[in-house]
């Protein structure tokens, strides 16, 4: 964990997208936060010391008119679409946190990457038994600007890669010039000027702070810091201020988290 002096930022942007702004003042106080995501390594223990079963794991409720496989235990994975189907999602039976992509995959020799196909109640469960919790919105953006005046770029002024994002025309082609076509394990890119690694590109993450979507089903809760997924050519949410809204019961392969502890005190209480 690392300390993180509380202040006061403007949080938001002159929206690049409409939720993004206008911007505001905010005051926090101090707080802990992980140096990285939280690990497949992190996840596993949990599971072993609590029994807890995921979202994806479970037989979910049932849609009217859903397909049959969305009947299934499973979740939302990301596809390349071909000229036969354009969709970028798909409902894959199988997948869970063991295995991200679908049954086929696993997470074997990959305990330093973040843990995804996590629900948000999942993510709360996690942070429910260390005693801590994810962070809010307001804390997560501070952390991301990191005190700075310019925002966080995914390529230095030289060029040279800081994150990872999506490289390439998105959906067709990643290049991976940054080294990963998908999730990387945590803390490969320097960490930003409060320690923290990751906190634009790889994945994205969870905080308690509800949208408030009058037409949604359920609960929907922002996701920040945008993931490997996101591409200059389109989305470009790999910045502090962007924003993106996420069924609460629903894990992606591209969604993990990380946790606050606002009530320890700090290194100099």
């Amino acid at each position: 964990m690392v300390w993180i002096d509380g202040g006061r930022f403007m949080m938001g942007d002159a929206p690049l997208y409409p939720e993004e702004g206008p911007p505001r003042e905010v005051t926090l106080d101090g707080f802990w936060m992980s140096k990285t995501e939280i690990t497949n390594a992190q996840f596993a223990k949990f599971v072993a010391e609590t029994g807890y079963v995921t979202e994806a794991e479970r037989e979910p409720a049932a849609i009217p008119g859903a397909p049959p496989e969305m009947l299934q235990p499973g979740s939302a994975t990301f596809r390349v679409p071909t000229s036969d189907n354009r969709n970028w999602w798909a409902w894959t039976v199988g997948a869970q946190w063991r295995s991200p992509n679908g049954p086929a995959s696993s997470i074997d020799g990959r305990d330093k990457d973040p843990v995804v196909q996590v629900t948000y109640r999942d993510a709360a469960a996690y942070a429910e038994w260390t005693g801590m919790s994810l962070p809010s919105e307001e804390q997560w953006e501070y952390a991301a600007r990191a005190g700075a005046e310019s925002l966080p770029e995914p390529k230095d002024a030289k060029g040279k890669v800081q994150a990872n994002y999506y490289q390439g025309v998105f959906p067709a082609k990643d290049l991976g010039e940054d080294g990963f076509t998908s999730r990387a394990p945590v803390g490969c890119f320097e960490p930003n000027a409060f320690g923290l690694h990751d906190m634009i590109g790889n994945v994205w993450e969870w905080t308690t702070n509800n949208a408030g979507r009058a037409d949604a089903m359920g609960q929907v809760n922002v996701i920040k810091g945008g993931s490997f997924l996101c591409a200059s050519n389109y989305c470009a949410r790999y910045r502090p201020a962007a924003r993106q809204f996420q069924e609460a019961e629903l894990g992606t392969d591209h969604i993990g988290f990380r946790l606050v502890d606002a009530q320890k005190a700090g290194p100099s209480d």
